[in-house]
Protein backbone atom coordinates (compact mmCIF):
# COMPACT_ATOMS: atom_id res chain seq x y z
CA UNK A 1 0.00 0.00 0.00
CA UNK A 2 1.58 3.91 -1.19
CA UNK A 3 1.96 6.08 2.35
CA UNK A 4 -0.99 8.19 0.61
CA UNK A 5 -3.32 5.75 1.26
CA UNK A 6 -1.96 4.83 4.71
CA UNK A 7 -2.30 8.61 5.44
CA UNK A 8 -5.76 8.55 3.78
CA UNK A 9 -6.51 5.38 6.03
CA UNK A 10 -5.25 6.71 8.93
CA UNK A 11 -7.48 10.22 8.73
CA UNK A 12 -10.73 8.05 7.97
CA UNK A 13 -10.25 5.96 11.27
CA UNK A 14 -9.08 9.22 12.98
CA UNK A 15 -12.72 11.05 12.19
CA UNK A 16 -14.39 7.58 12.95
CA UNK A 17 -13.04 8.03 16.38
CA UNK A 18 -13.39 11.74 16.69
CA UNK A 19 -17.15 11.07 15.67
CA UNK A 20 -17.67 8.74 18.14
CA UNK A 21 -16.26 10.59 21.03
CA UNK A 22 -18.31 13.55 20.19
CA UNK A 23 -21.78 11.30 19.82
CA UNK A 24 -20.83 9.94 23.17
CA UNK A 25 -20.30 13.01 24.65
CA UNK A 26 -23.50 14.90 23.13
CA UNK A 27 -25.10 11.69 24.79
CA UNK A 28 -23.61 12.07 27.96
CA UNK A 29 -24.99 15.45 28.57
CA UNK A 30 -28.53 14.17 29.08
CA UNK A 31 -27.12 12.07 31.85
CA UNK A 32 -25.15 14.27 33.73
CA UNK A 33 -27.52 13.89 37.23
CA UNK A 34 -26.58 9.86 37.24
CA UNK A 35 -22.54 10.90 36.24
CA UNK A 36 -22.60 13.17 38.76
CA UNK A 37 -24.03 11.01 41.26
CA UNK A 38 -21.91 8.39 40.23
CA UNK A 39 -18.36 10.35 41.03
CA UNK A 40 -20.38 12.53 44.08
CA UNK A 41 -20.63 9.22 46.11
CA UNK A 42 -17.19 8.66 47.42
CA UNK A 43 -17.34 12.26 48.92
CA UNK A 44 -20.34 11.83 50.12
CA UNK A 45 -19.32 8.53 51.98
CA UNK A 46 -16.21 10.39 53.71
CA UNK A 47 -18.21 13.03 54.38
CA UNK A 48 -20.37 11.18 56.14
CA UNK A 49 -17.68 9.58 58.35
CA UNK A 50 -16.02 13.15 59.14
CA UNK A 51 -19.01 14.75 59.62
CA UNK A 52 -20.85 17.07 57.35
CA UNK A 53 -19.03 20.75 58.94
CA UNK A 54 -15.40 19.28 58.04
CA UNK A 55 -15.69 19.64 54.62
CA UNK A 56 -17.97 21.32 51.92
CA UNK A 57 -18.06 21.02 48.05
CA UNK A 58 -17.90 24.19 45.72
CA UNK A 59 -17.27 25.23 41.93
CA UNK A 60 -14.98 28.80 41.74
CA UNK A 61 -16.42 30.95 39.27
CA UNK A 62 -19.56 32.40 37.02
CA UNK A 63 -18.57 29.50 34.50
CA UNK A 64 -17.64 27.04 37.06
CA UNK A 65 -20.82 24.74 36.69
CA UNK A 66 -20.63 25.12 32.96
CA UNK A 67 -16.89 23.61 32.91
CA UNK A 68 -18.07 21.05 35.75
CA UNK A 69 -20.81 19.35 32.91
CA UNK A 70 -18.67 19.72 29.99
CA UNK A 71 -15.63 17.75 32.06
CA UNK A 72 -17.46 15.61 33.23
CA UNK A 73 -19.14 14.72 30.07
CA UNK A 74 -15.89 14.93 27.95
CA UNK A 75 -14.35 12.37 30.37
CA UNK A 76 -17.69 9.95 30.00
CA UNK A 77 -18.00 10.21 26.56
CA UNK A 78 -13.95 9.19 26.12
CA UNK A 79 -14.53 6.34 28.16
CA UNK A 80 -18.03 5.11 26.40
CA UNK A 81 -16.71 5.43 23.09
CA UNK A 82 -13.16 4.02 24.13
CA UNK A 83 -14.73 0.40 22.28
CA UNK A 84 -14.87 2.19 19.16
CA UNK A 85 -11.34 3.94 19.02
CA UNK A 86 -9.17 1.70 20.33
CA UNK A 87 -10.93 -0.44 17.77
CA UNK A 88 -9.75 2.24 15.20
CA UNK A 89 -6.56 2.35 16.22
CA UNK A 90 -6.08 -2.06 16.33
CA UNK A 91 -7.79 -2.01 12.58
CA UNK A 92 -4.98 0.55 11.84
CA UNK A 93 -1.76 -1.52 12.81
CA UNK A 94 -3.56 -4.65 12.54
CA UNK A 95 -2.01 -5.17 8.50
CA UNK A 96 1.26 -4.50 9.35
CA UNK A 97 1.59 -7.47 12.26
CA UNK A 98 2.72 -10.78 11.73
CA UNK A 99 0.28 -13.99 12.71
CA UNK A 100 1.83 -14.69 15.78
CA UNK A 101 2.31 -11.16 16.52
CA UNK A 102 -1.53 -11.07 15.80
CA UNK A 103 -2.47 -13.69 17.95
CA UNK A 104 -0.66 -12.27 21.10
CA UNK A 105 -1.83 -8.61 20.40
CA UNK A 106 -5.70 -10.29 20.72
CA UNK A 107 -4.67 -12.24 24.14
CA UNK A 108 -3.36 -9.22 25.67
CA UNK A 109 -6.65 -7.76 24.70
CA UNK A 110 -8.79 -10.08 25.93
CA UNK A 111 -7.19 -10.09 29.45
CA UNK A 112 -5.99 -6.56 29.78
CA UNK A 113 -9.48 -4.99 29.36
CA UNK A 114 -11.05 -6.90 32.10
CA UNK A 115 -8.19 -6.41 34.55
CA UNK A 116 -8.05 -3.03 33.94
CA UNK A 117 -11.79 -2.59 35.24
CA UNK A 118 -10.93 -4.51 37.78
CA UNK A 119 -8.28 -2.46 39.55
CA UNK A 120 -10.87 0.76 38.42
CA UNK A 121 -13.75 -0.80 40.57
CA UNK A 122 -11.12 -1.53 43.05
CA UNK A 123 -9.83 2.50 42.95
CA UNK A 124 -13.85 3.04 43.44
CA UNK A 125 -14.79 1.01 46.32
CA UNK A 126 -11.16 2.32 48.31
CA UNK A 127 -11.66 5.82 47.58
CA UNK A 128 -14.19 7.11 50.19
CA UNK A 129 -11.86 6.05 52.60
CA UNK A 130 -8.71 7.76 51.06
CA UNK A 131 -10.61 10.99 50.38
CA UNK A 132 -11.25 10.51 54.58
CA UNK A 133 -7.95 10.33 55.15
CA UNK A 134 -6.78 12.85 53.22
CA UNK A 135 -10.04 15.21 54.84
CA UNK A 136 -8.98 14.51 58.05
CA UNK A 137 -5.84 16.21 57.75
CA UNK A 138 -8.17 19.01 57.77
CA UNK A 139 -7.48 21.02 61.40
CA UNK A 140 -10.76 20.69 63.38
CA UNK A 141 -10.96 24.93 63.35
CA UNK A 142 -10.62 25.08 59.50
CA UNK A 143 -13.60 23.88 56.52
CA UNK A 144 -11.99 22.21 53.77
CA UNK A 145 -13.59 23.82 50.68
CA UNK A 146 -13.13 21.08 47.77
CA UNK A 147 -13.67 22.68 44.26
CA UNK A 148 -15.27 19.84 42.25
CA UNK A 149 -13.57 20.52 38.76
CA UNK A 150 -10.19 19.72 40.61
CA UNK A 151 -11.70 16.86 42.70
CA UNK A 152 -12.73 15.32 39.68
CA UNK A 153 -9.28 15.48 38.29
CA UNK A 154 -8.10 14.09 41.34
CA UNK A 155 -10.96 11.18 40.93
CA UNK A 156 -9.97 10.00 37.16
CA UNK A 157 -6.25 9.81 38.51
CA UNK A 158 -7.14 7.51 40.96
CA UNK A 159 -9.04 5.57 38.91
CA UNK A 160 -6.81 5.20 36.09
CA UNK A 161 -3.58 4.69 38.34
CA UNK A 162 -5.22 1.53 39.84
CA UNK A 163 -6.59 0.21 36.58
CA UNK A 164 -3.01 0.85 34.87
CA UNK A 165 -1.51 -0.59 37.96
CA UNK A 166 -3.44 -4.25 37.45
CA UNK A 167 -1.74 -3.84 33.68
CA UNK A 168 1.41 -4.58 34.65
CA UNK A 169 1.49 -8.35 35.32
CA UNK A 170 0.26 -8.37 31.91
CA UNK A 171 2.91 -6.72 30.27
CA UNK A 172 5.34 -8.76 32.26
CA UNK A 173 3.85 -11.68 30.39
CA UNK A 174 4.51 -10.10 27.22
CA UNK A 175 8.04 -9.86 27.83
CA UNK A 176 8.42 -13.08 28.25
CA UNK A 177 6.47 -14.02 24.98
CA UNK A 178 8.50 -11.76 23.59
CA UNK A 179 12.19 -13.77 24.50
CA UNK A 180 12.94 -10.98 26.99
CA UNK A 181 12.27 -11.91 30.40
CA UNK A 182 12.89 -15.39 31.88
CA UNK A 183 10.70 -16.91 34.45
CA UNK A 184 13.52 -18.12 36.46
CA UNK A 185 14.57 -14.13 36.17
CA UNK A 186 11.37 -13.23 38.14
CA UNK A 187 11.35 -16.13 40.39
CA UNK A 188 15.34 -14.81 41.85
CA UNK A 189 14.21 -11.38 41.86
CA UNK A 190 10.64 -12.17 43.45
CA UNK A 191 11.55 -10.54 46.98
CA UNK A 192 12.06 -7.58 45.70
CA UNK A 193 9.45 -7.49 43.52
CA UNK A 194 6.88 -7.99 46.10
CA UNK A 195 8.86 -5.41 48.14
CA UNK A 196 8.89 -3.14 44.87
CA UNK A 197 5.04 -4.04 44.59
CA UNK A 198 3.98 -2.36 47.53
CA UNK A 199 6.20 0.85 47.26
CA UNK A 200 4.66 1.53 44.18
CA UNK A 201 0.90 0.69 45.48
CA UNK A 202 2.24 3.69 47.95
CA UNK A 203 3.33 6.39 46.01
CA UNK A 204 0.24 5.49 43.49
CA UNK A 205 -2.42 5.56 46.07
CA UNK A 206 -3.37 9.07 46.87
CA UNK A 207 -4.08 8.81 50.40
CA UNK A 208 -1.59 6.64 51.10
CA UNK A 209 -2.66 4.62 54.20
CA UNK A 210 -2.10 1.35 54.88
CA UNK A 211 -5.85 0.03 53.71
CA UNK A 212 -6.01 1.84 50.32
CA UNK A 213 -1.73 0.57 49.82
CA UNK A 214 -2.79 -2.74 50.55
CA UNK A 215 -5.81 -2.62 48.71
CA UNK A 216 -3.90 -2.13 45.44
CA UNK A 217 -0.89 -4.83 46.16
CA UNK A 218 -2.15 -7.70 46.99
CA UNK A 219 -4.04 -8.48 44.35
CA UNK A 220 -1.06 -7.36 42.05
CA UNK A 221 1.47 -9.49 43.89
CA UNK A 222 -0.86 -12.40 43.26
CA UNK A 223 -1.02 -11.59 39.37
CA UNK A 224 2.78 -11.04 39.71
CA UNK A 225 2.88 -14.50 41.22
CA UNK A 226 0.49 -16.25 38.23
CA UNK A 227 2.52 -14.60 35.57
CA UNK A 228 5.54 -15.46 36.80
CA UNK A 229 3.82 -19.21 36.99
CA UNK A 230 2.79 -18.32 32.94
CA UNK A 231 6.63 -17.75 32.25
CA UNK A 232 8.02 -20.34 33.48
CA UNK A 233 5.38 -22.43 31.35
CA UNK A 234 5.54 -20.74 28.10
CA UNK A 235 9.55 -20.92 28.84
CA UNK A 236 9.43 -24.99 29.71
CA UNK A 237 7.39 -24.98 26.40
CA UNK A 238 9.85 -23.28 24.15
CA UNK A 239 12.64 -24.97 25.71
CA UNK A 240 10.72 -28.37 24.67
CA UNK A 241 10.24 -26.97 20.97
CA UNK A 242 14.13 -25.65 20.80
CA UNK A 243 16.80 -28.33 18.27
CA UNK A 244 18.51 -29.38 21.34
CA UNK A 245 15.84 -30.27 23.43
CA UNK A 246 16.62 -33.59 25.25
CA UNK A 247 20.60 -33.25 24.23
CA UNK A 248 22.99 -34.23 26.92
CA UNK A 249 25.45 -31.14 26.70
CA UNK A 250 28.55 -33.41 25.13
CA UNK A 251 25.43 -34.58 22.53
CA UNK A 252 25.71 -32.56 19.02
CA UNK A 253 23.00 -31.33 18.13
CA UNK A 254 20.62 -31.84 14.63
CA UNK A 255 22.74 -28.49 13.19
Amino acid sequence: MALSDHLRELRARILKAALAIVVAFVVALFFFDPLFHFVNEPYQQARESLGKDRTVATTNGAAGGFLLYLKLCGLAGLIASSPVWLYQIWAFILPGLHREEKKWTAIFAIVAGPLFMVGIVLGYLTMPKGLEILIGFTPGDLTNLLDFNDYLSFFMRTLLGFGIAFEIPVFVVLLNMAGIVKGRQLGAHRPWMIVGTFVFAAVITPSGDPFTMSFMAIPMVILFLISEVIARINDRRRGSKSLNAGLSPGEASPL
